[in-house]
C-alpha cells in the first residue's frame, strides 16, 4: 500500500540521516587505521574467516581471479587488492579510445564548469582544491571533461590508466576519509575534494590527464606502482615532480594504482579533448579497460 511505501521511505531517510550524521563524529583516521591493521593481518583465524565472510556477503567471482582461493592470500589486503587472470579484463583495441580505468560504476561523468565538478544532485565542488589548492595544476582542465568511478566493496580494486601517458606530478592531499557512496555524495558537500587523496598528473598525445584516487571511510591506503604506499604518510600536502631522467610512462590500460578496501577514482580531461560516450550515465556499470570514451583529435 502507498501507507506502507511511505513508512519504508520515512524509515530509509532516517538511516540515512543517522548514517552521515555517525561520519562527522566517529574518528575517521583512527577507524581506519584501525581497519587497515585487521585488513593487513597474516593470523589465519582472523583473515581466513573474515575473507570467506567478505566473498560470501559480497558475491565475489574467484574465478576471475589469478589466485582462485581466497584463503591462499597472505592477507585480506592481498585478497582485496588481487591480480585478476590476464584474459579477465581485456583492453579495448580502439586506438582512439579513453578506457575506464576501474571496476565499478559512473557516479558522475561530464563537463567542468566554470570550475567546478559536479558530484550529485545539488552539491558540486572546486576543480582547484580536488587538485590540492594550485591553480596551475587546475588550469588545464579549466573547460575540461570529469567521470568519477566508484568501486565498491565487491570490486576489482586496482586502478587503471585510461590513456597511455608520461607521469609530471603526484600530489597528496590529506584530508577527511567521509564514505564515497552514493548517500553520502548526495549530502556530504564537497566529498571529493575534501577526502584525503591522491592526484596524479599525465602528459598524454592529447594534452594533460589527472587520475585522482579518492580515500575513504576504512581506506586502509593508496598506492601507486611507481612510488608503493602513498597514503597515509604525512599531514601535510606534499607535491612530488616528475623529470625526463625518471620516464615513468605508462600505456593504456597498464595498472596505476590501488586502493586498500573501497573508494573512487576521478579522472580529469582537458577541454575539447575527449569526448564520454552517450550511454554513459550515473549508474552505469563500469568493467576496466572496456571504452568509456573517445579523443576529440
Amino acid at each position: 500500500t502507498q501507507l506502507g511505501i511511505n513508512n519504508r521511505h520515512t524509515m530509509n531517510s532516517i538511516k540515512d540521516t543517522l548514517f552521515i550524521a555517525m561520519q562527522y563524529i566517529i574518528p575517521q583516521h583512527a577507524l581506519s587505521r584501525a581497519a587497515g591493521w585487521l585488513a593487513n593481518t597474516q593470523i589465519k583465524w582472523i583473515k581466513d574467516p573474515f575473507t570467506n565472510w567478505f566473498v560470501n556477503r559480497f558475491d565475489i567471482d574467484m574465478s576471475l581471479a589469478a589466485e582462485e582461493d581466497p584463503c591462499a592470500y597472505a592477507s585480506f589486503n592481498d585478497f582485496f587488492t588481487r591480480a585478476l587472470k590476464p584474459d579477465a579484463r581485456p583492453i579495448c583495441s580502439d586506438g582512439k579510445a579513453i578506457v575506464c580505468p576501474a571496476d565499478g560504476a559512473i557516479s558522475q561523468l561530464g563537463d567542468i564548469k566554470e570550475g567546478r565538478v559536479f558530484q550529485a544532485k545539488g552539491q558540486d565542488y572546486s576543480l582547484q582544491e580536488l587538485v590540492g589548492g594550485d591553480s596551475e595544476i587546475a588550469k588545464p582542465f579549466l573547460g575540461g571533461k570529469f567521470a568519477t568511478v566508484y568501486l565498491s566493496p565487491k570490486d576489482y580494486h586496482r586502478v587503471h590508466m585510461p590513456l597511455g601517458g608520461k607521469l609530471k606530478s603526484m600530489i597528496h592531499v590529506p584530508g577527511d576519509l567521509f564514505s564515497v557512496n552514493t548517500v553520502t555524495a548526495e549530502n556530504v558537500p564537497r566529498l571529493f575534494s575534501r577526502n584525503e587523496r591522491v592526484v596524479c598528473v599525465f602528459d598524454t598525445e592529447i594534452g594533460p590527464m589527472a587520475v585522482i584516487l579518492v580515500g575513504a571511510m576504512v581506506v586502509a591506503s593508496i598506492e601507486t606502482v611507481w612510488a608503493g604506499q602513498v597514503a597515509p604518510v604525512q599531514r601535510t600536502i606534499k607535491t612530488t615532480h616528475y623529470d625526463q631522467q625518471e620516464n615513468i610512462e605508462l600505456a593504456t590500460g597498464d595498472e596505476m594504482g590501488r586502493f586498500k578496501l573501497g573508494s573512487t577514482a576521478v579522472v580529469l580531461f582537458g577541454e575539447q579533448a575527449i569526448g564520454w560516450l552517450d550511454t554513459l550515465e550515473a549508474g552505469s556499470p563500469t568493467t576496466m579497460g572496456e571504452k568509456m570514451g573517445s579523443m576529440a583529435k
